[in-house]
């Protein structure tokens, strides 16, 4: 809500210095890009305190899961066991 208030107001400020509609209409969009812009970025600030509890829930998460583990040491010992019979 606060970057359509900034729009108007900001609109109403360029037609009241006689700027060109052309020139209002070029500043609206630069200014509603760096508004919604700063609104992401306040956003994600915002954010923030979630978006680290969610990453470390996934760390503790995945340093339990050792279905993975098994089948990557399973694989490896397998690649390994064949390049030895290739071998001669």
């Amino acid at each position: 809500m606060i970057e359509f208030l900034f729009l108007v107001g900001f609109t109403i400020a360029l037609l009241a210095t006689g700027i060109s509609f052309i020139g209002v209409i070029a500043a609206m969009v630069v200014g509603f890009v760096v508004m919604a812009l700063a609104g992401m970025i306040g956003l994600v600030f915002k954010m923030l305190p979630w978006i680290l509890l969610i990453a470390v829930v996934i760390w503790l998460l995945k340093g339990r899961d050792k279905t993975a583990q098994n089948a990557r040491d399973y694989c490896y010992k397998r690649s390994r066991r064949n390049a030895r019979a290739r071998r001669y």
